[in-house]
């Protein structure tokens, strides 16, 4: 499956933006999609993922309670609805594809399907 990340921008402190990865080559049916991201001089960090198969989500502590994970009804698309958000969320946002899950889904080393990224920048 090949992935295309999009939906990043500016945006002030508090604001919202949504992150789109769709999937071409196949659906995202059965695939565990995750979403990283990289801050300049950082490494790349969990944020969310989405279970294919039981539709389970999970999330980082600092996206707990500001961020949703989602897929669409034709799960061709998964989405990343990021709210109240702060200067420290800028970062490059990547998503990821795997199949079969993994109890290790946090970890950016247990994909090999990538999206190119999008940038997110939160202004004070």
């Amino acid at each position: 499956v090949q992935l295309q990340a999009s939906g990043g921008g500016l945006v002030q402190a508090g604001g919202s933006l949504r992150l789109s990865c769709a999937a071409s080559g196949s659906t995202f049916s059965r695939f565990t999609v995750a979403w990283f991201r990289q801050a300049a001089d950082k490494e790349r960090e969990f944020v969310a993922a989405f279970r294919g198969d039981t539709r389970a989500t999970y999330y980082s502590d600092s996206a707990k309670g500001r961020f949703t994970i989602s897929r669409d009804s034709a799960r061709i698309t998964v989405h990343l609805q990021l709210n109240s958000l702060k200067p420290e969320d800028t970062a490059v946002y990547y998503c990821a594809a795997r199949w079969p899950h993994t109890v290790a889904y946090d970890y950016a080393s247990e994909y090999s399907n990538w999206g190119q990224g999008t940038l997110v920048t939160v202004s004070s």
